[in-house]
């Protein structure tokens, strides 16, 4: 990437040489969401308890309110470039994935003070939900290297763009639920939102079939799909816990879970798998490892097909998910 911008889709991503060291805090710049979660009035309070713990710690840590999803990145740049060697992100899942993007290929550590509402990175790090739990979690946590997903596709207005994600990438029925998802709602009821809206596309939308190529052990696979999901995390924590079992940060590649079926039963039977921890196999629904997939519109497509990643609704097809092995420094307990 280049100047804050993303990168050409067509081209490689091509990672800096860096030097990965055991980590020790020392500079750290505190990003967060002003947005985030349904506690905001007492965001600046919480920001100040978890600098507090930082310094405290020995650490030289400051705190800045995210401007904006495409300026996260940058932030995190700038403050890289400033001396910082851990950006902590203070949020969810959305302010984690708008702060990576300035993170990835850096030596810099990434830690997470989750604020947001579903959290699903931190539940999988088993990172403490209190935020001053957490900010002792990361003073104390350990580094690991890990692989980060990447997504090409078309943006809102047709162009073509690429973000980096860690726990999730889907094209689809879920992808729908963020285009559809009214984000007042979300704000005021949280996850109650995300349970309203999958109820009611679950009854009303009309499942669009695209094509797939993928590669399983060396093989070239094709498929038709209703909903694709490429997972990077083994735990999501709440009510969906392990929605893709296999998948692991450990891992070099995508968990991909391939709905063939419309039925609005094996969709509902596949979360239900999840919400009781069973081992299910849901007719019409097949989970696979894979290092890349394509995804593209089938011939006389009725309209747009959305992808999100790690809960961020992003564009539509024809979109290419791959992963980057190791790109990012984490910290966790």
């Amino acid at each position: 990437m280049e100047d804050g911008r993303l990168a050409r889709p067509n081209q490689p991503a091509r990672l800096p040489s860096v030097t990965i060291q055991l980590h020790g805090m020392r500079k750290a710049a505190l990003l967060y969401n002003p947005l985030s979660g349904r506690r905001r009035h007492r965001r600046l309070s919480v920001i100040e308890s978890v600098l507090a713990i930082f310094r405290n710690g020995g650490v030289e840590a400051r705190a800045t309110a995210t401007l904006s999803r495409g300026e996260a990145g940058e932030q995190a740049r700038q403050a890289i470039a400033s001396g910082c060697d851990t950006i902590v992100a203070c949020g969810g899942d959305g302010t984690v994935h708008d702060v990576l993007q300035g993170v990835v290929g850096t030596a810099a550590a990434l830690a997470v003070i989750p604020l947001g509402t579903a959290n699903a990175l931190a539940h999988d790090l088993r990172i403490p939900l209190s935020p001053l739990r957490s900010a002792e979690a990361a003073l104390q946590g350990k580094s690991r290297r890990v692989a980060v997903g990447r997504i090409d596709y078309n943006d809102l207005r047709g162009n073509r763009a690429q973000r980096y994600f860690t726990v999730a990438a889907g094209i689809g029925v879920d992808a729908h639920l963020f285009y559809a998802l009214d984000p007042q709602h979300k704000h005021r009821l949280g996850m109650a939102a995300y349970y309203a809206k999958a109820t009611q596309l679950w009854l009303t939308h009309s499942m669009e079939r695209f094509a797939v190529d993928f590669s399983q052990d060396g093989t070239s696979c094709h498929a038709e799909v209703s909903e694709l999901l490429a997972v990077r995390i083994q735990n999501f924590g709440g009510v969906l816990r392990e929605l893709a079992p296999g998948a692991s940060l450990d891992r070099n590649d995508l968990r991909l879970v391939l709905f063939h079926t419309t039925s609005r039963f094996r969709y509902l039977s596949y979360i239900q798998r999840g919400l009781l921890g069973a081992r299910w196999e849901i007719p019409g629904i097949d989970l696979v490892h894979s290092d890349r997939v394509s995804c593209a519109l089938l011939p006389a497509a009725p309209g747009s097909i959305y992808v999100e990643a790690d809960g961020e609704l992003l564009g539509t097809l024809p979109a290419e998910i791959s992963t980057l092995p190791d790109a990012l420094t984490l910290l966790a307990p």
